[in-house]
C-alpha cells in the first residue's frame, strides 16, 4: 500500500465519539440524534468507565453528562485533561441541572469546549459534533503529513550522510594519499613550501575528521549496527569534547521491546536537548538518564543552566507557541504513543520523554502474545 493510499484511508475512517451518562435512556437518545453522522458511537455509564475507554481507544470527542453518581462530569474531565495523552481531547458537557453561568464557567475551567443544556436540540447537537469530527479529521491529516515529513527528513539525512562518506570522504582520502607522496619529497622543496605542504596535510586530516563527525551526526551508523546504548555513548562523549560541557549518561546496556523507529526517536530527543543546552542554557553540566520498566521507558535530560524565562514557561503547554525543536520532539513521541514534559527552574531545566513499550506475556495456551503497556 502506498503512503498516499494509507493517508486517504486513515482520514476516511470513522472517528470514535465517547458518550458518558449514567442513564441508559439518555445514551439511547444521544445515539438516535447522532447516528446519522456515520461515526462510531461508544457508551460509558460512569467516569471510571470513560477513562478505561480513553486508555484503550483513540477518542476524538467526549460527550459527557455533568451529574453522575460517584465521580461527576467535572471530576472526570479534570482527570482526563491531567493525563498527558488526553490534554487536548475535546469535551462537551450536557446538563439539565447545572445550567447557570457559574456552572458553565466551571465546565470551561475543567477544559470543556462546549456546554449544552437539556432539553437538547437534536439539530444543534449534531451540528456541534460534526464540527468537532471534521476538526479531528483535519488534525489527523496534519499529523499524517508531519509523520511523513519526519520519515522523509530521516531518509534525506541518511542520503546526505552516505554521500558525505562515500563521495566527499573518498575524495579527501585520495587527497590525503597524494599529500603523503608530496611530503615524502618535501626535502627537495624550500622550507616555506615544505611547511605549507605539511599544513595542507594536517588540514585535510582535520577536514576528514569533521566530515565523518557530520556524517555520523546526520545518521549514526552505530544505531543500526549495535543499537541505542552504544550510539548514545558515542554521541554523548563526542558532545562533551565539542562543547566542553560535562555530560554524563546513565543508560542500561540492553532494552526490551524497542523498535528501530523508537530507538531513532530517543536518539533524536537526546540530540536535540543537548544541542539546546549547548546553545541556550549556559550550563557547565548535562545529565542523561534512561530507565525502563514493565510499563514504559523514561528519558530524562537535565541541565544546571539559566532555565526558561518565566514569561516563556506557559508556552510549553501549547505546541503552537514553542520552538520547532520542541514541537518536533513532541510530534515524534506522539506518533509512538509517548509524551514530553518540560520543567524549568532557576537554575536548571529537565526534559522528560515517556514512551510505552511492548512486552511479551505468556498466554494460557503457552503462546506468546504482545500487549502495549499504557501510561
Amino acid at each position: 500500500m502506498s503512503a498516499g493510499t494509507h493517508t486517504i484511508q486513515g482520514i476516511d475512517e470513522k472517528i470514535n465519539i465517547l458518550m458518558v451518562d449514567d442513564q441508559p435512556g439518555r445514551l439511547l437518545t444521544y445515539e438516535a440524534m447522532l447516528s446519522g453522522l456515520g461515526e462510531n458511537l461508544i457508551n460509558a455509564h460512569s467516569g471510571m468507565e470513560a477513562l478505561e475507554h480513553l486508555l484503550k481507544t483513540n477518542i476524538a470527542l467526549v460527550l459527557m453528562d455533568v451529574s453522575m453518581p460517584g465521580m461527576d462530569g467535572f471530576e472526570t474531565a479534570q482527570m482526563i485533561h491531567e493525563h498527558p495523552r488526553f490534554q487536548n481531547t475535546p469535551i462537551v458537557f450536557v446538563s439539565g441541572i447545572h445550567v447557570t453561568d457559574l456552572d458553565r464557567l466551571k465546565g470551561y475551567k475543567h477544559g470543556a469546549v462546549d456546554y449544552v443544556s437539556v432539553p437538547v436540540v437534536p439539530e444543534l447537537l449534531r451540528a456541534k459534533v460534526k464540527v468537532f469530527a471534521e476538526l479531528h479529521r483535519k488534525t489527523q491529516q496534519l499529523e499524517m503529513l508531519n509523520a511523513r515529513m519526519t520519515v522523509l527528513q530521516e531518509e534525506e539525512r541518511r542520503r546526505i550522510a552516505r554521500e558525505l562518506h562515500d563521495s566527499v570522504g573518498q575524495l579527501l582520502a585520495a587527497i590525503s594519499i597524494n599529500s603523503a607522496f608530496v611530503q615524502g619529497e618535501s626535502h627537495k622543496l624550500s622550507p616555506d613550501v615544505a611547511k605549507r605542504v605539511s599544513e595542507n596535510a594536517a588540514m585535510v586530516e582535520e577536514t576528514s575528521k569533521q566530515i565523518r563527525t557530520i556524517s555520523h551526526l546526520l545518521h549514526p551508523p552505530l544505531l543500526d549496527e549495535v543499537g541505542l546504548a552504544s550510539a548514545l555513548q558515542w554521541y554523548v562523549e563526542g558532545f562533551s569534547k565539542r562543547s566542553n560541557i560535562e555530560a554524563k549518561l546513565d543508560i542500561p546496556q540492553n532494552f526490551a521491546g524497542l523498535s528501530k523507529e523508537m530507538e531513532l526517536s530517543i536518539f533524536r530527543v537526546v540530540q536535540e536537548c543537548l544541542t539546546n543546552i549547548h546553545r541556550h542554557a549556559g550550563s557547565p553540566t548535562a545529565g542523561i538518564r534512561i530507565v525502563q520498566d514493565e510499563a514504559c521507558l523514561r528519558v530524562e535530560i537535565e541541565d544546571a543552566g539559566t532555565g526558561i524565562p518565566f514569561e516563556k514557561r506557559s508556552a510549553f503547554g501549547s505546541s503552537a507557541h514553542t520552538g520547532v525543536g520542541l514541537r518536533g520532539m513532541r510530534e515524534r513521541l506522539r506518533q509512538l504513543g509517548g509524551t514530553l514534559q518540560v520543567q524549568s527552574n532557576s537554575p536548571g531545566t529537565r526534559v522528560t520523554a515517556i514512551l510505552p513499550v511492548l512486552r511479551a506475556t505468556a498466554a494460557p495456551s503457552g503462546q506468546e502474545v504482545s500487549r502495549v503497556a499504557l501510561t
